[in-house]
């Protein structure tokens, strides 16, 4: 067992975790954020996306251990009840999503394609959510809510500043 110590959702938390824990089983099982779903346990999916210090990871590829020190958004780091993302808003105006189980990782997936990327084509963004797998879909209507969740960010920037762009815990 080793200690590991990190901040998910803006909140610290130390764990005493088997060396072999992934990141994943970490967030569902020692925190109980159920949020970030386990789809394949073959980093094929993408179900299982998170943030690692604001950048988009597959939690089923990276040991607890390993995001010791580091800060992790989880979907439930990501907007709220009263107030969600634009991503968040954009899938739920545009029908982004159906059964929900690959929502949360494509949610966190495309939020950091916008920030790598702000103004995508339809190309890139099929490009940008090209490791998360949704059954029911088409994608069509995720590459709509992801243009709409650009709008709405670039519309939002002049009010809002970077900081509250960003989910919890990024930077």
């Amino acid at each position: 067992m080793e200690t590991v110590n990190i901040e998910v959702n803006g909140r610290s938390y130390s764990n005493e975790v088997e060396p072999r824990l992934l990141l994943v089983h970490y967030l569902r099982d020692t925190l109980g954020l159920t949020g970030t779903h386990v789809g394949c346990d073959t980093s094929s999916c993408g179900a299982c996306t998170v943030l690692l210090d604001g950048i988009s990871v597959k939690s089923c590829t990276v040991f607890a251990a390993q995001a010791g020190g580091h800060a992790v958004t989880t979907i439930e780091g990501i907007g709220n009840s009263g107030a969600l993302h634009p991503m968040q808003e954009a899938f739920w105006a545009k029908h982004g999503l159906q059964c929900g189980f690959c929502t949360p990782g494509m949610i966190v997936s495309c939020i950091d394609l916008l920030r790598r990327n702000p103004d995508p084509s339809d190309a890139e963004i099929r490009a940008g959510i090209e490791g998360n797998l949704c059954r029911c879909t088409g994608y069509e209507n995720i590459v709509r809510a992801v243009r709409a969740a650009a709008a709405a960010m670039k519309a939002d920037e002049p009010r809002r500043s970077v900081a509250e762009l960003l989910p919890v815990g990024a930077s």
